[in-house]
């Protein structure tokens, strides 16, 4: 069976104390007292908060589970439980178990589980006291002011085989908060029939829940309120997304709900939900995304920064949250529809035409054309579809794939136009069409007053601002393309298209004289993805203009693998930059590394 790498799943690991002892002692007695409880204990709190147990090694466990939350509570509930049980044994043959759990991410093969997080949780648990919990950093902060429980700090601990310090907490509970519901046979009443969850909308949707204020400062309560309103105003900005509002999410506030009854309640699929901590001068800022129809983490983070002006403070992590949670709502998104069999919907092939672009090779580029073709097909009004039509005829060109580029222009220009009269109030559709018409069909113009109106739109649009520096390159104004690239950079970080990004960049470089920068992001962009044509264009010119012969001239070579019919006097059409001094800049340099004319 395939491996599989799996996110932020969350690990316990279990096993018994004096175990060799034990068995040294009475094996048939020992094994029978484990195999009981397992099947009495530990059975029910898996069943109940859905963990999945990974393995048994003798006297271990390995249990995997979607959230920080339910992991944590199913292992008080099992110490709680063993805790009754071995009441009424003698200390010399009661079976204690101590816990590590992580909250990390895994390797899945077949039915086993490889990987840092397994690692960690195992780690975690040779540390732990008998009867005790071991807790790593992340599950802290994915389960503060959730659970009835306390954290006691133990700093960074040294484990084996772990290179860094892990920060670790002990876990302490109150008996009386963790006792077992028990229902009377006698009770005739029934009980309440649960309200139906609202239906989910036919797009990504997602509430965001007030953030705990973890300072213990009243004080603070103001920002972390004030930033989660940035935070859905940010998100409410894009048309991908149904996005609760404020009145609605708030009503959860000061409470700790289960986020799969907060999906049913709001009719959403994702929860985003974090914690604010103030020590001294600094601030904390954690966020966890999660899939509220199963409880999975999705992504997490934290954002660290200073008190010094808390409303710049404020804005900047909500748009920094904003650019990290988008992405990761697509990837989620795109996993599911991947997941789909049978009868797919227009959205989906939406979804799935999307995600085959990144790899811009030609089977890349021919199935999401295919896939996009389905998807309007089936609902020819989403704009979207039809934007990311047309970007997918950029990848066409941009990588030398267009064998009629007079039929590829035409196709980007019906798919952008197409898109614009549907919806010009979705910066998405915007940037797609504005960058697709600027660089397929040479409309420079028109091209850059649609990206200015897209990062106008939504400032959180990491893909507006990469395509409105691309449109900056093209008039020269170098500084400016550079500050845009950068802020698409720092929104989504880790953006499939990341590599487009940092080719422009070391164009930009190049056309501003910086040769050896150029060259930094132009192999940056092709450890990315080492077949962008654009970026080994650069480096060519770049090297060559630093009087670097030897290197432009075994870049040209590579170069000219993936573009052999390139000329000096087609040059212009195929960088899609107009007559000027950046063009005439990468002739000479072509020139000089041995491009014909």
């Amino acid at each position: 069976m395939a491996r599989e790498q799996r996110k932020l799943a969350a690990i316990v690991a279990a096993d018994v104390v004096g175990y060799s002892r034990l068995m040294g002692r009475d094996e048939s007695g020992t094994l029978a007292r484990l195999r009981k409880n397992r099947s009495e204990q530990l059975d029910p709190v898996l069943a109940k908060y859905g963990g999945r147990l990974v393995k048994l090694t003798g006297d271990g466990a390995l249990v995997e589970f979607a959230s920080a939350v339910d992991a944590l509570s199913a292992a008080i509930e099992f110490q709680q439980g063993m805790a009754q049980v071995n009441a009424g044994q003698p200390a010399d043959t009661a079976l204690v178990f101590r816990m590590g759990l992580h909250l990390g991410d895994l390797i899945v093969d077949g039915d086993d589980l490889y990987g840092d997080g397994v690692n960690v949780a195992a780690r975690l648990e040779g540390e732990a006291a008998a009867g005790g919990i071991l807790i790593s950093g992340n599950v802290r902060d994915a389960v503060g002011g959730r659970l009835k429980a306390t954290f006691e700090d133990l700093g960074g601990l040294s484990l084996k085989n772990i290179e860094r310090p892990v920060q670790a907490f002990n876990v302490r509970w109150e008996p009386k908060d963790w006792l077992p519901v028990v229902i009377s046979e006698a009770t005739t009443t029934p009980l309440a029939a649960p309200q139906a969850p609202l239906p989910l909308p036919d797009k990504p949707s997602i509430a965001v829940l007030p953030f705990q204020n973890m300072s213990g400062d009243p004080e603070q309560e103001y920002f972390a309120d004030g930033m989660v309103e940035d935070i859905i105003t940010a998100l409410s900005r894009t048309k991908a997304l149904f996005v609760i509002a404020r009145n609605s999410t708030f009503s959860y506030k000061g409470k700790s709900p289960d986020i799969r009854q907060v999906g049913r309640e709001l009719g959403v699929r994702y929860v985003l939900e974090g914690s604010v901590r103030k020590a001294g001068t600094r601030i904390r800022i954690t966020g966890q995304l999660i899939d509220a129809l199963s409880g999975a983490h999705l992504w997490a983070d934290r954002f660290d920064g200073a008190l010094e002006d808390i409303f710049d403070l404020q804005d900047e992590i909500a748009s920094r949250v904003v650019g990290e949670v988008a992405p990761a709502l697509e990837e989620a998104e795109i996993t599911r529809s991947t997941r789909k069999v049978g009868n797919l919907e227009a959205y989906d092939y939406y979804l799935r035409g999307l995600a085959a672009l990144p790899g811009y090779s030609r089977e890349n580029l021919t199935e999401a054309q295919l896939l996009l073709a389905k998807a309007v097909a089936l609902d020819p009004k989403l704009a979207i579809a039809w934007a990311t039509q047309a970007f997918r005829c950029v990848g066409t060109k941009s990588m030398v794939r267009d064998s009629d580029p007079a039929h590829n222009a035409a196709e980007a220009e019906h798919a952008a136009r197409t898109a614009l009269r549907m919806d010009r109030n979705d910066a998405r559709v915007l940037a797609l069409s504005g960058h697709s018409l600027g660089f397929v069909c040479r409309r420079y113009e028109e091209a850059a007053a649609l990206l200015e109106e897209a990062v106008r739109l939504d400032p959180n649009l990491a893909v507006g601002w990469t395509w409105r520096g691309t449109s900056r390159n093209r008039f020269g104004q170098h500084e400016l393309a550079i500050a845009d690239l950068e802020r698409a950079m720092r929104l989504s970080p880790r953006d499939a298209f990341m590599f487009l990004a940092h080719g422009q960049m070391a164009a930009a470089h190049f056309f501003a004289g910086r040769h050896d920068e150029a060259v930094h992001w132009a192999e940056s962009s092709l450890r990315l993805l080492p077949h962008h044509v654009t970026a080994h264009r650069v480096l060519v010119a770049a090297h060559a203009l630093a009087g670097r012969t030897e290197a432009a001239r075994r870049a040209w070579l590579v170069y000219r693998e993936y573009d052999p019919e390139t000329r000096l006097e087609t040059l212009s059409e195929r960088l899609a930059i107009p007559n000027g001094p950046n063009l005439a800049m990468f002739v000479q340099a072509l020139r000089l590394a041995g491009m014909p004319e």
